[in-house]
């Protein structure tokens, strides 16, 4: 994991050897921050090494790159997980729909080595949180990886030698620094660095510290004092403070080694003293290498990391023990300091701050402490440090260092916050799976798919199911022309549909009865067997959530049915009150959506056509009525059917188990073929339901619609001896106002236009208030003009009432008039036949 100095050498080692590696890095390119290093590596510059390193690890046959990929977890066993980004990179018109945009790798390793490098952290002292206040590896990644020069003036404020390097790159690109501001006595420094500073007249400050940066939406200048440390405390010293000018400031506290991963299984780091980091051992299964361990000279982190894949070798059976150069953990000479102490100026209202996400500051700490707050792990909670989406990678360090100090505890006493995965945050999007082709979203099928697709029909995707939205007769006919043709079979004849997708939920047990008073607001108490009843669903607010048509198969035992896209939902609703609310009812529920095929026979010719296919029911009218249940045989097929319609036509639907579901459909399209038999699809479904006023939950209502504003109080069983979901809510002041929205009808003045759904309504031409919006809006054949549904404030007592259609994209305004719901066949006598 890591694919700079480190990882590069250790992936070079391994090439070609009998073993498989995999390369990770969240860059998009190897070499990691060569940019901190020194100017050339086995006497070659820097970039030649690197290419020359990623030219043989790319030839090597064992060994897979993945770039743009963040390790993200180490789990038990060696499971790494790691995200990678496949297009999140590319510009959206470059991005390819069908392939996914995240890829999440699970990666099963016998050794883990982690070459994760280090990460600069920052010192809190006053306003150090204003624009132009950068850390020094920030600067000289301006410099190195973009040529870009981040300021005119820049001082640098250090406390170990890494920023001298910076001194140097900046003097090579003709951008001399104003003055370096080292906390380290002049002593305690190389005295090549002094020297440094010395050949091109830079001003030195030693033993001083940036006390506060100047500016307000800017830096504009810092002021600087002096600083001692003594007896393991820092303290400013005397009262002269010198204001430089300065447009950027370059700050390094030194450096934190990356080892977040190799604790995310629950073992702790220890704290160097020497180095003020916090290092990791390594382990049977992980190794760590490079600046992670704290190698930052660039000889010891080659032979480190050579020294440690040569470990893993030894390990693995495929290489004796060799004998590489020994390398010593090079530290920076680093002062610990992780604060610089106010002066009185600044005592009362320091703006130090240690977490620049969630603006922990300094005096937070102390805070905290102060409220004996002792432990890290509630230090961390009380100043919410470390929360935010770095998960403390750039001020935990700092903080604990201070609350080390504050409490005159050392550093190792007082630990480290738990490492937690995932190392950085990433979409749920990676987690859940891809999100291409089929794999969007998991598609069903009805088992007259394929019957529907050889009839080239176009498709609608409705609750994760493949539904026939309409079938052209020929190619040349478009969906207006299809629906209307398709409608007015149904109306006049013969038609067939695909209603398989109904969610089916199979409720059993002596208690059926009562669940099902509870959940529906109409009575069940004494529907017979072989009865169907249609019910209405309502949350505990008395919003309306789904509808169906239960029927009785037996007196314990019914098949309720529920809409489409709401057959999971309301499965897992039902499931809720039964394990949580009531547990003492005996009731049994099993949902069995896909256990039933059903064929929706529809029009005044479905009768003649059941009578020939089923020759153990009887069809007539008085013997199978309307809302009906018999159970028989179809072309000798154990069928259920029910005599429902969501057409108002005399209609049949034919249950049967879900393998017999293509035959019976294409035993049907035989029979019917003398009636003309027309296959109709949702949108035909849509247009048939809308004429007779038959509403769609989730498309006629909103999660604010109640039965009331439905025009429905009829549902509500008033005599019933039961309570059911929602019912107080019914009476709430709110629930029971006269201008709350109601769904109505809409009959356009100009009968051939079609309003659009989700159009807004207005009173008046000159209104700039809605009065409501149109839910569904169709041309209807049978009656040769357009109808629309409509919720609209108070709309059940504006009945003739003209009311204005628009929408946000068109200027024109639509006059209709307000009607009832029904618009086809009103007192229900076609249903009947």
């Amino acid at each position: 994991v890591g694919g700079g100095i480190a990882g590069l050498q250790a992936a070079s080692y391994l090439a070609d050897k009998a073993v498989s590696v995999i390369l990770i890095d969240d860059r998009a390119f190897l070499g990691g921050q060569s940019y901190l290093r020194n100017e050339h590596i086995e006497s070659k510059k820097v970039n030649q090494w690197i290419r020359e390193k990623q030219n043989e690890i790319v030839q090597a046959t064992n060994i897979k790159i993945f770039t743009r990929t963040t390790a993200l977890s180490i789990h038990d066993g060696n499971l790494l997980q790691a995200v990678e980004l496949k297009q999140d990179h590319l510009p959206l018109e470059k991005r390819d729909v069908n392939q996914p945009r995240q890829s999440m790798h699970t990666i099963r390793v016998r050794y883990i080595l982690l070459a994760t490098g280090a990460q600069e952290r920052h010192i809190a002292f006053h306003n150090n949180d204003l624009p132009g206040v950068m850390l020094s590896s920030t600067v000289s990644s301006l410099i190195n990886e973009y040529a870009v020069i981040p300021g005119e003036q820049v001082v640098i404020f250090t406390n170990n030698n890494s920023t001298y390097n910076l001194v140097a790159r900046m003097i090579q690109a003709e951008i001399d620094p104003v003055a370096v501001v080292d906390s380290r006595e002049k002593n305690r420094i190389d005295e090549k660095y002094v020297k440094l500073l010395e050949d091109n007249n830079i001003q030195a400050f030693y033993g001083s510290a940036v006390i506060a940066a100047n500016g307000s939406k800017h830096v504009t200048g810092v002021q600087i004092q002096s600083i001692l440390f003594e007896n393991k405390q820092w303290k400013l010293v005397g009262n002269d403070v010198k204001v430089i000018k300065c447009d950027i400031l370059a700050v390094s506290g030194g450096f934190n080694p990356m080892i977040n991963l190799g604790h995310q299984t629950g073992s702790r780091p220890l704290w160097d003293d020497v180095r003020l980091a916090f290092l990791s051992k390594d382990n049977d299964k992980i190794k760590i290498a490079g600046s992670a361990d704290y190698y930052f000279n660039t000889d010891d982190c080659l032979a480190d990391a050579s020294n440690k894949t040569k470990d893993i070798c030894v390990a693995l059976g495929i290489e004796k023990a060799l004998k590489l150069s020994k390398c010593s953990k090079h530290d920076f000479a680093v002062a610990p300091l992780f604060y610089v102490p106010s002066n009185l100026k600044y005592a009362s209202n320091s703006k130090a701050f240690v977490d620049f996400q969630n603006d922990v500051k300094v005096s937070d700490i102390k805070q905290a402490i102060q409220e004996n707050y002792q432990s890290i792990e509630h230090i961390k909670r009380y100043t919410v440090m470390g929360f935010g989406t770095d998960q403390g990678k750039v001020g935990n360090v700092v903080g604990i260092g201070i609350a080390a100090q504050m409490l005159q505890r050392p550093i190792e006493a007082i630990g480290t916050t738990t490492f937690r995965p995932p190392y950085s945050p990433i979409s749920l999007g990676s987690l859940a799976g891809y999100k291409v082709k089929d794999l969007y979203e998991p598609k069903r099928y009805t088992p007259m798919h394929f019957s529907h697709q050889a009839n080239g029909c176009d498709w609608e995707c409705v609750g994760q199911w493949m539904r026939p939205w309409f079938f052209p007769k020929s190619k040349g006919e478009d969906m207006h022309a299809a629906v209307q043709r398709e409608s007015l079979s149904a109306r006049t004849s013969l038609a067939i549909m695909d209603a398989s997708t109904l969610g089916k939920i199979d409720i059993q047990g002596p208690d059926a009865r009562e669940f099902l008073n509870r959940v529906y607001t109409n009575a069940w108490s004494k529907l017979a067997a072989g009865k169907a009843r249609y019910g209405l669903m309502l949350d505990e607010n008395g919003m309306v959530i789904d509808d169906g048509v239960t029927t009785c198969l037996d007196e314990n035992h019914f098949l309720m049915t529920t809409t489409t896209g709401g057959a999971a939902r309301i499965y897992e609703w039902l499931e809720r009150w039964l394990q949580t609310e009531w547990p003492e009812l005996k009731v049994y529920i099993t949902s069995v959506t896909d256990h039933w095929s059903t064929t929706a026979l529809v029009g005044p010719k479905s009768r003649e056509v059941m009578q020939e296919l089923c020759q153990d029911i009887d069809f007539t009218k008085d013997a199978f009525k309307f809302m009906e249940y018999r159970q028989g045989t179809v072309c000798d097929v154990p069928a259920r059917i029910i005599r429902i319609s969501f057409s108002g036509e005399l209609a049949y639907e034919i249950n049967v188990q879900a393998n017999y579901g293509r035959y019976i459909w294409d035993k049907c399209l035989d029979a019917g073929k003398k009636f003309n038999i027309t296959k109709y699809g949702t949108e035909t479904m849509h247009v048939l339901r809308a004429e007779k006023g038959y509403v769609i939950v989730g498309q006629d209502t909103d999660g604010t619609v109640t039965p009331v504003d439905l025009g429905m109080q009829w549902i509500i069983g008033k005599t019933k001896p039961f309570s059911f979901i929602g019912e107080r809510s019914l009476q709430r002041e709110d629930i029971l106002r006269k201008d709350r929205k109601q769904l109505v009808g809409l009959l356009t003045q100009d009968p051939s236009i079609v309003l659009k759904e989700g159009a807004q309504l207005i009173q008046s031409l000159d209104s700039s208030m809605s009065e409501g919006h149109v839910t569904s809006s169709y041309f209807s054949s049978v009656l040769g003009r357009s109808i629309a549904l409509a919720l609209i404030k108070g709309g059940l007592s504006r009945k003739d009432e003209i009311i204005y259609a628009r929408t946000a994209k068109d200027k024109e305004v639509v006059a209709a008039k307000i009607t009832g719901s029904v618009f086809y066949d009103i007192e229900g006598e076609r249903r009947d036949g």
